[in-house]
């Protein structure tokens, strides 16, 4: 994907980092032009809140970031999420006592499609979220 406009930054593993990846997805997309405010925006928003909130609870490392990729392709803004922990893999099936799992399913019925690229150190989760083409 060279080439394409693309966004990207490293933050804390805590909650509060977890909030500005999404902050920082909204702001740079839509100061870009790439996206505004809509179903588009907040549905980019919630991808990303989700897979960087799962970077945290379940990605992290001590002493390690996650690190946010948005790479704004023509029909769609590519959502990536790095962590540190490739042994811990998302699943878009809820466990089946009612905890966990319901935000991948989110991301799921958000995206076009999703999937997990490991990594040297950690993974890579990835979600295609359709944007109405060029901007």
């Amino acid at each position: 994907m060279t080439g394409l406009p693309t966004f990207v930054r490293r933050f804390t593993a805590t909650a509060r980092g977890a909030q500005l990846a999404r902050h920082f997805a909204t702001v740079e997309l839509a100061d870009s032009g790439r996206l505004g405010s809509g179903e588009e925006a907040d549905a980019v928003a919630l991808v990303v809140a989700e897979l960087a909130s799962n970077a945290v609870r379940h990605g992290n490392v001590r002493g390690r970031q996650f690190e946010v990729r948005l790479t704004c392709m023509p029909e769609a803004v590519r959502v990536a999420v790095s962590d540190a922990r490739g042994d811990r893999q998302p699943c878009a099936q809820p466990a089946g006592d009612g905890e966990g799992g319901h935000g991948m399913r989110l991301v799921a019925s958000l995206a076009t499609a999703w999937g997990v690229d490991r990594r040297d150190v950690g993974k890579t989760v990835w979600a295609d979220v359709p944007c109405g083409g060029d901007r």
